[in-house]
């Protein structure tokens, strides 16, 4: 017997959408619970909201979030699933001074827009603890945070050279300067300029940066990434007297000390402090006038590999440890100050940027290392540097000694004499900190004559940004802040005394560098958050967002977090437990999505026509989630018959029915692991195969059909939650059990598994249920699509059974 009465009509969107959003809201089905111990906290990066709204590419990883939300509460965990807005930063204020709106005003209008957009795609998300990093009630603990690192030594003013933007009138912190010399925000040329500003240590903390990052599910090129950011190496530290100068000495650091008897030449950094001392009257004013231009440079277009060497020499010799001979030294702008001592030794013969060096100035080619097995390496230093690790020779008694015994034996040598030590240095240097701008959170400092710099008591805190009509950049170093006398002038809260506040700001990743913590408990106004929630809810589980925050928020915010650990004011070591990026949704056109190409799709419009719940499920749909795809209306449009096509099934339904259960069961465990593997378009696909099936039938189940529909919730949340009002149920389909497969109809005679390379998609291979570990792992790595990978060794395999291989190079 048909149950249905009489015959469905096509699905109407346009009235349900709107009609289950406002139950949800109105009811606070997502609300975060606290009744089991089962959690999972899943995060969306939050977006900075542009007066443009969102386009299509933005919600991709909101899809991916929501779906994974709403299984996990079908699955019987507590989920903590917010929203938020970061707020301050350059572009608001860069908008306010192009159209004379106050940023307050255009952030407020903006986040109004983006919250309007994103509620009417469906997302699941507790509004209640939505956050917002201008909102005073949130800064206020963002200072207070400011004023641990400053208490601890972690904060402190330097005036030392920066990256300097002249368009926007501000100083950049290194990770903002890209492509060599450009503003990240703007893209103009950056210049170096000195001005006083705060750092944080950063530096402090690089160790157990990255020791850490083996523990986490993160993909392996964003750790890599860091790692290589942070760049630990270690070496051989070698002092230098200098001939002539008995109280002056250079330090050179060194990872290949092994080629130290090579050296023909010093280099030092333009900024190094010695330089003044060592300059000799010929060469004085060659030696400023090159000083003066090398420092206009940002510090990554110095050190660009593929521009050309240059350099001045000063004068001076510096005396090798071992040998006596003195060595000619040079200032050369491809050294940096604040990276090792700033000087280096010229080894031409086995560094391929010191032999451009001694080519250019025509200086000696001294060979010391040769290949094993070969007398010298002479006969190939007359076209380029021998740069590999083999077997010393013009070495003195280190002369027949492997590269690796050398460098001990050298260092050791070195260290008994009291002219070099052995050492480890680090990439990574201390963050900048302030910003010359307006729009951002004031630093909670005040500058007492008597006192120095006396912290903001935090019983005062927050300090607000006052309501100002003029916030133009000065460019002169100082922020806008510091015209307003009566915001600026205050009592030093140490003596009592006149004092004046910080007028610098914050950059806009101070705010974003805990909101994740705020949304644990978004009302607490006497503490950061409370502890026996930071205990239930942390880490983060599932972190969702760009692969260009890599050196940027995601280890700043790793940093702020290590420190607040130190202090005890969270339980874990790490923020998020687990990372993933999504790609990039392209035009139609295949290129990226801006105003200017004309190629961007509004979702507005998209929504309109066909829906969320088909926006949603296209998304999804459309590839594999951590690639670049185009988007096509075409390829929405079959989305949309296809959720049609679910609809339609509830005029077969019968209480018994002709399906394959088989089918049914083999679906349910692939969308359960799909989902799993975050393999969001391989669910919709399977979804759309078990559809088809049960058209093909005359008549199916209403058990089958609830399945199905339940499967579908995450992806189609309106449509399916009205089905299951249709068939009778008045609490939520986002309410029920996720489906549970019998495990005996859902196997099959193979599987296909996926195989990764650090977490990209080389290959698969089939399998089955029996075949074992060391089988699937043999046939994973036979794959000529994945051996060219995988040719210089694996550090790490990983397998789980049925689901996924991948090898970590």
């Amino acid at each position: 017997m048909i149950l249905s009465s009489t015959m469905s009509n096509a699905y109407d969107f346009a009235a349900n959408d709107k009609k289950w959003q406002d139950t949800w809201l109105q009811t606070k089905l997502y609300s975060t619970k606290n009744n089991s111990d089962k959690k999972r906290y899943i995060l969306d990066m939050f977006p900075y909201p542009s007066g443009e709204g969102l386009h299509v590419g933005h919600p991709l990883g909101y899809i991916a979030t929501d779906i994974l939300a709403r299984q996990s509460r079908m699955l019987g965990y507590d989920v903590l699933h917010p929203m938020g807005w970061d707020a301050f930063g350059l572009p608001a204020e860069n908008y306010a001074i192009k159209t004379g709106t106050h940023p307050a005003v255009t952030t407020e209008k903006n986040i109004n827009r983006y919250r309007e957009q994103l509620k009417r795609i469906g997302f699941s998300y507790d509004w209640d603890r939505e956050v917002n990093t201008t909102d005073p009630s949130y800064y206020k603990w963002t200072q207070w945070i400011f004023l641990q690192l400053f208490h601890r030594g972690l904060a402190y003013e330097s005036s030392l050279p920066i990256n300097w933007c002249p368009s926007c009138k501000t100083g950049l912190a290194n990770e903002e300067v890209v492509n060599g010399n450009q503003c990240d925000r703007c893209g103009s040329t950056v210049e170096q300029k000195a001005i006083r500003q705060w750092v944080l240590k950063i530096t402090e903390y690089a160790e157990r940066l990255l020791i850490d990052l083996d523990d986490l599910d993160w993909p392996e090129h964003i750790k890599e990434m860091q790692r290589n950011w942070i760049g630990k190496s270690t070496g051989t530290e070698v002092f230098w007297n200098i001939k002539d100068k008995a109280d002056i000495h250079i330090s050179t650091y060194t990872t290949r000390v092994d080629t130290l008897f090579g050296t023909t030449f010093i280099v030092i950094a333009p900024e190094h402090e010695a330089l003044q001392d060592i300059i000799t009257a010929d060469q004085a004013d060659e030696v400023r006038a090159y000083v003066q231009q090398a420092l206009q440079k940002s510090n990554l277009e110095r050190t660009e590999l593929a521009k050309e060497k240059t350099g001045v020499f000063t004068g001076a010799y510096a005396i090798h440890p071992f040998t006596g001979e003195s060595h000619p030294i040079f200032v050369g702008d491809y050294v940096l100050g604040f990276y090792g001592t700033g000087a280096v030794v010229g080894v031409p013969a086995h560094d391929d940027r010191d032999y451009e060096f001694a080519q250019l100035k025509e200086l000696p080619v001294i060979g010391v290392i040769a290949e094993e097995g070969q007398p010298t390496a002479d006969e190939h230093l007359k076209e380029r540097a021998f740069t590999e690790l083999g077997v010393l020779y013009n070495s003195s008694e280190f002369s027949g000694m492997t590269s690796t015994d050398a460098q001990h034996a050298i260092t050791e040598a070195l260290e008994k004499t009291d002219t070099g030590k052995g050492t480890t240095q680090y990439k990574l240097r201390d963050w900048i900190f302030s910003r010359q701008r307006y729009w951002g959170e004031p630093i909670p400092l005040i500058h007492c004559k008597s006192c120095g710099v006396v912290a903001v008591p935090e019983k005062d805190l927050p300090v607000v940004l006052p309501a100002v009509e003029k916030y133009e950049p000065t460019g002169t170093g100082e922020s806008p802040l510091a015209s307003i006398e009566e915001w600026v002038n205050t009592t030093c809260p140490t003596c009592g005394g006149v004092g004046k506040r910080e007028t610098n700001t914050m950059p806009q990743w101070g705010g974003s560098c805990w909101y994740y913590l705020r949304y644990i408990d978004p009302h607490n106004e006497t503490e950061l958050a409370d502890k026996d929630l930071l205990k239930k809810w942390l880490p983060v589980d599932t972190y969702v967002g760009g692969a260009e925050h890599a050196v940027l928020h995601l280890l700043y915010a790793r940093f702020w977090h290590k420190v607040l650990y130190d202090i005890g004011a969270v339980p874990t070591k790490e923020p998020f437990q687990g990372l993933r990026n999504q790609g990039m949704i392209q035009g139609e056109d295949g290129v990226k999505m801006s105003k200017s190409r004309g190629n961007v799709i509004n979702p507005d419009d998209t929504i309109t026509r066909v829906g969320a719940d088909a926006f949603r499920t296209y998304e999804m749909f459309m590839g594999p989630f951590d690639a670049s795809k185009p988007w096509s209306t075409s390829g929405i449009e079959g989305t949309h018959r296809f959720l049609q096509k679910v609809w339609r099934l509830q005029d077969k339904l019968t209480e018994t029915g002709s399906e394959d259960i088989s089918v049914l069961h083999k679906t349910i465990r692939s969308v359960t692991e799909g989902i799993d593997q975050m393999s969001f378009n391989t669910v919709v696909s399977d979804l759309m195969k078990l559809t088809n099936h049960l058209t093909e039938q005359e008549n199916i189940s209403i058990t089958s059909y609830k399945t199905i529909i339940t499967l579908l919730a995450p992806y189609a949340p309106h449509m399916t939650e009205e089905l299951w009002a249709i068939l009778g149920h008045k609490e939520s389909i986002h309410l029920q059990p996720w489906p549970a497969y019998d495990a005996s109809l859902a196997a099959s005679g193979s599987i296909q598994i996926a195989v990764q390379v650090n977490g990209k998609v080389k290959g698969v291979v089939e399998v089955t249920l029996q075949t074992s570990k060391t089988d699937a792992l043999d046939m994973a790595k036979a794959l000529p699509e994945v051996q060219k990978y995988i040719a210089a060794g694996v550090r790490k395999e990983i397998f789980v059974p049925g689901k996924i291989i991948n090898f970590v190079v």
